[in-house]
């Protein structure tokens, strides 16, 4: 697929965002400077220039800042951390930049998920903006910026397509755990349905097709980082598939990418169209950690040169996501 204009898909990527009515649901930025729609992106924006110069001095960093432990932080991902010390819902933030984050949050959410992240927040730690924090990085009132949300079982990220190459703005990771040590059909746990689809392609595989696709043992589930085109991928490769267990495959592709909004999931899929498609990842079921030891695999992971979908259900569910156009892309997890 040859490579589009920078200016042009970075235009669509925003048009094609999902938008929120600013003035509705923050009546006092309805001023005439203000669209009355506004994507994630502009309500960035917005934050930004009401945060006071002692606040950016503790949340806002320089696109390429280096954090002396943690390495370049604008692209860490972790299953449980603060990106700074700022909780969201503490005294740090007036009301009305609260309202900016929950309003940038639930931009870049697919509307029909904002309940179930909210009740994997609820689960997690006790609502939206407990146990969170933000970091704007860039300049926000320019080009090139990008506001990354974190916590327990959070790692998401707004960037307008500012971070070049890359799906989600980055790699990002998203979990939930009702409860600790989860049974076997996970009761509760809103992420859960995407390994059910999952497994339906299991239960499509004939004996030979099974051999290929159960792997003994689950990598470490930061593991992430690409291996590019000369991989050694585990699992099946999506070719040995048929067409009938390739539908499900699509089913289970458009599943994974729902929770989010569709100007991300577009780019994901445009990502994995670049390194060939599903036709160059492998699927894995790994059968070490089978809970209720009822072969409805709780840790899998779908893998390409660029693409890291990496589910670890048991004992609760951890989900890493990396997806680029191309391989050179570097992980800091």
């Amino acid at each position: 697929m040859p490579h589009s204009n920078p200016a042009n898909r970075r235009k669509f990527l925003q048009q094609s965002a999902a938008l929120v009515t600013a003035s509705t649901a923050l009546p006092h930025l309805a001023r005439a400077d203000t669209p009355q729609t506004a994507t994630a992106e502009s309500l960035v924006k917005v934050l930004y220039e009401t945060l006071k110069p002692e606040q950016r001095s503790q949340v806002c960093y320089d696109w390429g800042f280096v954090d002396p432990k943690r390495g370049l932080l604008r692209t860490r991902v972790a299953n449980n951390w603060m990106i700074n010390d700022q909780e969201i819902n503490s005294d740090f933030y007036t009301g009305e930049q609260k309202d900016l984050i929950r309003k940038i949050f639930e931009g870049i959410i697919n509307p029909e998920w904002h309940a179930g992240f909210d009740q994997q927040l609820e689960d997690d730690c006790g609502g939206f903006g407990e146990e969170q924090s933000i970091a704007i990085f860039g300049q926000p009132d320019q080009d090139q910026f990008e506001l990354v949300l974190t916590g327990r079982h959070m790692t998401l990220r707004c960037d307008g397509n500012s971070a070049e190459n890359v799906a989600f703005g980055g790699p990002i990771f998203y979990g939930h755990a009702p409860n600790d040590e989860e049974e076997a059909d996970h009761p509760g746990n809103v992420f859960w349905p995407q390994a059910v689809e999952a497994n339906k392609i299991y239960t499509m595989l004939d004996g030979k097709q099974r051999k290929l696709a159960e792997v003994a043992t689950t990598p470490s589930e930061q593991k992430v980082a690409f291996q590019g085109g000369e991989g050694q991928f585990a699992g099946i490769p999506i070719t040995e598939l048929s067409a009938d267990q390739r539908g499900q495959m699509q089913v289970t592709l458009k599943k994974l990418i729902e929770p989010f909004r569709q100007s991300d999931q577009q780019e994901a899929l445009e990502c994995l169209e670049r390194q060939g498609g599903l036709d160059a990842c492998n699927l894995a079921f790994f059968t070490d950690h089978d809970i209720g030891k009822d072969q409805v695999w709780d840790n899998w992971r779908l893998e390409g040169p660029a693409f890291v979908w990496h589910f670890r259900g048991a004992p609760h569910v951890h989900v890493w996501v990396n997806i680029a156009n191309d391989p050179s892309v570097k992980l800091n997890a």
